[in-house]
């Protein structure tokens, strides 16, 4: 990786606006000047952008580059640097102008859906502008800069006397060489604090059980949740909308019963790579065409297959809804998978798989799937070997047989009633044909599977990470619910009892958690938690000892109504927004379940009871029903957590087979 730096200005600065938008035009969306050059044309990085930020002091300007597989750190700069000099050197287009405007105008809009994002904006502009309406009026400006107002700022910020380099290089290619010592200029000054040491309180901590206790949780706040409309089209397409006004914003998620657990066997990633190609590319549109129409209405499109199902969504103004529409619809009816762009997201997806393989947790994620699941339908995981494998006509025989408007729902939320959503629905997707052939055949729970007990060892890697899984219910299980309340109870939060254990009280993580994802068939369970290598046996013991305390000890009532309280906050949260709205009533759809319970939700919640969440802990929480998987350098904690579980194995990095159901 690398990272080039620049001083700039404070909030205060009259460039700030030009600033916002020459970062804009060059690492906002797939059609800016640093993805275009470094991924999609040169292939020289996996990712790119800035970390500029707004602040009260003058601070920095900086851009990063996550290498690509094979390139080097100076060929890096040396693009990196390329672009650079074309910006500073070289006036914007008015289309570039005009684009990176609509998606800051956009960005802001939708920042101001929730609560946190308005608290956030009116506290930002108080504190930077000491104005209530600093935000607004930092818009208005964006609408008089010019593109010479942006060339002369580029002027300003990328001096390259004025600049600061770092490589930051794998292990492997440092060579022994002497890290560099760093240290902060003489012309630094910083602000002085002056304050009497009288003025200064000590205080001096109570013993434990004398401390004031925390409040106790107050009555959960229900949400909002606007009601729905549905119609189904002629061609079988379901049709749902949400009419959600307050703000000019429209959101749609189409999905499609078919994800990643219907990859053919050493096929793995197939349905993801589907997803991935059809906004590379249309019949009439090319990849950067997509990218270029749909980020200069200011909006976002994206496709990803999940295990049971497949999305296509887009966020934009409502003003610009039709355009926007009739791109999505393209995309969906008229991908091209052409060989190119195929080649170019199977390298991209090779450098991700790449990384990924170098992070401990990473990889047993990975390996927990593949040892809950086998050769099971959710067994599957992409590898180099299965991605490579892929072929156009392999992408477009699955699209053929599985995106279908008979399989599909569509949701549309926001500022929209339900008829203009309906005849918008009706103009996009009208014309989809429903295939003659029968839908496929759906995805079956494979046999069940032994637990097991794993470690990996990666030499040498500073962290370890240790998980704790099993299969659980499925969505539309009777104990979902109940299930959904012990788990958080045990791993869904900072305040819940793994966190509270490993990291608030020992210190062993930067955090520990466990999670229950909602499948069609009986779906995964795992906790986790990275800790040095050292802590692996007492982070296992801990791990165990709550698994086994969930389902043993009554759930006291303070903490059920806590976790219950959070879980009701967070769905809260996830339908303050026109997209949220879109995929919570997207999920029920694909479920098969009624609108309706996106309703009930808070109460469905409030109504499990401590003996019903602790029976879905003692189904399925028992540690002794659990595989175990710890990834990490072995020689530092093999001789303690070998005998810790019947029949633990101990596996090289190198020996680790992903495309193999047993792992080896």
């Amino acid at each position: 990786a690398i990272a080039i730096a620049w001083p700039q200005p404070d909030a205060n600065s009259p460039d700030i606006a030009a600033l916002m938008l020459m970062d804009a035009i060059m690492t906002t969306g797939q059609s800016s000047r640093l993805y275009k050059s470094m991924i999609y044309e040169q292939q020289v990085a996996a990712d790119v952008g800035s970390t500029f930020s707004v602040t009260a002091q003058p601070g920095q300007f900086g851009l990063y580059m996550i290498l690509a597989g094979g390139k080097t750190a100076d060929q890096g700069i040396t693009a990196l640097n390329a672009e650079v000099a074309r910006m500073r050197d070289t006036p914007v287009t008015q289309a570039e102008i005009d684009e990176a405007r609509n998606e800051l105008i956009t960005g802001t809009l939708q920042g101001r859906e929730t609560s946190d994002g308005r608290a956030d904006e009116l506290a930002r502009s108080v504190i930077l502008y000491k104005n209530a309406k600093a935000s607004d009026e930092l818009l208005a400006k964006l609408q008089s800069v010019t593109a010479a107002d942006i060339q002369r700022v580029a002027q300003q910020i990328f001096d390259v006397n004025k600049s600061v380099t770092i490589k930051y290089l794998p292990e492997e290619d440092q060579k022994g060489a002497t890290e560099d010592t760093f240290a902060d200029a003489p012309t630094i000054q910083t602000s002085k604090i002056e304050i009497a040491v009288a003025d200064i309180p000590t205080y001096t901590l109570a013993a434990e059980g004398s401390r004031v206790a925390p409040p106790e949780a107050g009555a959960p706040v229900e949400a909002k949740v606007p009601g729905s409309s549905e119609k189904t089209l002629a061609n079988g397409l379901r049709v749902i909308v949400a009419n959600k006004p307050g703000l000019p914003l429209v959101s749609a998620s189409l999905r499609l019963s078919t994800g990643s657990a219907y990859d053919p066997a050493g096929k793995a990633g197939l349905a993801s790579m589907t997803a991935d190609l059809v906004t590379r590319g249309t019949t009439t549109r090319s990849a950067t065409q997509i990218a270029s129409e749909i980020e200069s209405l200011g909006a976002d499109i994206g496709a990803g297959a999940g295990a049971d199902a497949t999305d296509v969504s887009i966020s934009t103004r409502s003003d610009k809804i039709n355009d926007a529409f009739a791109i999505m619809a393209d995309v969906v009816l008229h991908p091209a998978f052409a060989a190119e762009e195929l080649g170019r997201a199977q390298r991209e997806t090779l450098d991700n798989i790449e990384l990924g393989m170098s992070s401990p947790r990473t990889v047993g994620s990975l390996a927990m799937t593949r040892a809950l699941y086998g050769a099971g339908s959710y067994g599957g995981v992409p590898t180099k070997a299965s991605v490579s494998s892929l072929t156009k006509e392999q992408l477009a025989a699955f699209h053929s047989a599985n995106w279908r408007p008979d399989a599909a729902v569509l949701v549309i939320t926001g500022d929209i009633t339900p008829d203009a959503g309906f005849a918008l629905a009706e103009s996009a997707f009208g014309s989809w044909v429903k295939p003659s052939l029968p839908l496929p055949p759906a995805a079956t729970a494979g046999a069940a599977i032994a637990p097991r007990a794993l470690t990996i060892d990666m030499p040498k890697i500073g962290q370890a990470v240790v998980f704790l899984g099993r299969v659980g219910p499925a969505r539309m299980a009777d104990d979902y619910f109940p299930t959904v309340v012990a788990n958080n109870v045990l791993g869904g939060g900072y305040s819940a009892r793994l966190n509270a254990e490993i990291r608030i009280k020992r210190g062993l993580s930067y955090g520990a958690n466990s999670g229950l994802t909602a499948r069609k068939l009986p779906g995964p369970i795992a906790a986790a938690a990275q800790t040095r290598n050292d802590a692996v046996p007492q982070v296992v013991d801990l791990m165990v000892s709550e698994f086994s305390r969930l389902g043993s000890e009554p759930i006291p009532a303070n903490e059920l109504a806590a976790r219950k309280a959070v879980i009701i906050g967070g769905f809260g949260r996830s339908v303050e927004t026109t997209a949220g709205l879109a995929s919570q009533y997207s999920a029920l759809a694909q479920f098969g379940l009624p609108l309706e319970k996106l309703q009930s939700y808070s109460a469905d919640i409030n109504a499990v009871t401590a003996e019903q969440a602790g029976a879905a802990a003692k189904a399925h929480y028992d540690p002794a029903n659990a595989t175990l998987v710890v990834v990490g350098d072995a020689a530092q904690f093999w001789d303690q957590v070998k005998d810790k579980r019947a029949g633990m194995e101990r596996l090289p990095i190198d020996k680790l087979k992903l495309d193999s159901a047993t792992l080896k």
